[in-house]
């Protein structure tokens, strides 16, 4: 099934995503961070990820596109998600300089930037998706962000964005039936 809403245009520039880069605050999260401490004095740190994104991520394995998350803070919670989910490339870099981390990924596997996707929410993210193939941004993103992104989510990050992107990528390489029947059929 391809996806009516998409242009020729817009379904060639997804046909070339080789790389799913996701920021987490913002994008992954609606952004809170709950920060506490239990009564040893430990320090806790929590986030609240969306279960859609996390199916939408498992789809979109099945189109040959790789996922990482760059994000410009350190956190377990971020840490715990990205191994729960299968993400291996989980970078977190607390200057919050992201493009480095994306170019050594590009390099390691050989990749242009027109085969990025990576979807931000705010200024931290501007070096890469100033680059990207294509750029998208979450509905509740800064202007700056959405001035230069190509695809803008209908939901904000934290409701189900990441999986609104991950379905477009899908359908866009003409996917969703295929990998939709796969899915459902397989055995425990």
């Amino acid at each position: 099934m391809k996806d009516p809403e998409l242009t020729a245009e817009e379904r060639e520039v997804a046909s070339r995503i080789k790389l799913l880069i996701l920021d987490v605050d913002g994008v992954l999260t609606d952004g809170g961070i709950i920060v506490g401490h239990t009564s040893d004095g430990e320090d806790v740190e929590l986030k609240r990820f969306n279960s859609l994104d996390g199916m939408g991520l498992r789809l979109i394995k099945h189109c040959s596109i790789d996922v990482a998350i760059v994000s410009g803070r350190v956190s377990s919670a971020t840490t715990y998600r990205a191994k729960e989910l299968g993400i291996v490339e989980c970078h977190q870099e607390a200057s919050g300089i992201k493009l480095p981390i994306v170019e050594k990924l590009l390099k390691e596997r050989s990749y242009g930037w027109e085969s990025v996707c990576m979807i931000g929410d705010d200024l931290v993210d501007l070096s890469v998706l100033e680059r990207a193939g294509l750029p998208v941004a979450v509905a509740n993103a800064v202007p700056e962000v959405k001035s230069i992104c190509k695809w803008i989510t209908k939901v904000p990050g934290g409701h189900g964005a990441v999986r609104e992107i991950c379905e477009k990528l899908i359908k866009a390489r003409g996917m969703w039936d295929e990998i939709l029947n796969d899915y459902s059929s397989r055995k425990p």
